[in-house]
C-alpha cells in the first residue's frame, strides 16, 4: 500500500511535514526523493516544525548532516537532516554512519535518498516528490516502515 498527498503550494508541504512528524517513531529513516527543486526541503521544514525544532532548516548540501534539537511528546529528541547528493559513492553514504544517528532517540531525513537506499535496506520509509505541473506536487510515502503505520498515514493523507 502507498499513500498519496497533493500539495499545491510551499505552505502545503510545510504543512504535509508538520502532519507527517506525526507519523514517525525514534530510530526511522526517512529517505526523501524527487527532482531539484521537488520540495524535500520544505517538507524537511515542515516536518522540523512538528517535532518541535526551534531553529532554522536550510539544505545541508554541502554539510551533508544537520542536526537539529527537537521538543516533542514522541520521544525524537533529535532530527538529522542529510543530504547525500554530492556524495561520490555508497562508501561514502557508509560513512556518515546514518544509521548509527538515529539509535539514540532520533530521526533521519535523507534527501536524495534514492543514492542511499541500498545502504539502508528496507526498513525504512519513502517519500517520493512528483511535480505534476509547476502549481502541484504528489507526495507518494512507502517502505517497510510505512507498512506498520497505517492508520497514521490514512490521517496524514486524508488532510
Amino acid at each position: 500500500m502507498i499513500w498519496r498527498r497533493e500539495a499545491r503550494t510551499a505552505d502545503d508541504t510545510i504543512a504535509a511535514g508538520e502532519a507527517f512528524a506525526k507519523v514517525l517513531r525514534s530510530t526511522d529513516i526517512v529517505l526523501l526523493s524527487g527532482t531539484l527543486g521537488a520540495g524535500k526541503t520544505t517538507f524537511v521544514k515542515g516536518v522540523a516544525r512538528g517535532l518541535g525544532v526551534r531553529e532554522r532548516i536550510t539544505s545541508p548540501t554541502f554539510t551533508m548532516v544537520r542536526e537539529h534539537q527537537c521538543a516533542n511528546d514522541l520521544g525524537i529528541v533529535t532530527l538529522h537532516h542529510c543530504d547525500v547528493y554530492r556524495v561520490g559513492s555508497l562508501d561514502e553514504v557508509v560513512d556518515l554512519a546514518l544509521g548509527e544517528l538515529v539509535e539514540e532517540s532520533g530521526v533521519a531525513l535523507i534527501e536524495w535518498g534514492e543514492l542511499a537506499a541500498t545502504v539502508f535496506g528496507r526498513d525504512v520509509m519513502t517519500v517520493d516528490f512528483v511535480v505534476d505541473d509547476e502549481e502541484k506536487r504528489t507526495l507518494i510515502v512507502d517502505g517497510e516502515l510505512a507498512h506498520g503505520r497505517t492508520a497514521l498515514l490514512d490521517e496524514w493523507a486524508a488532510s
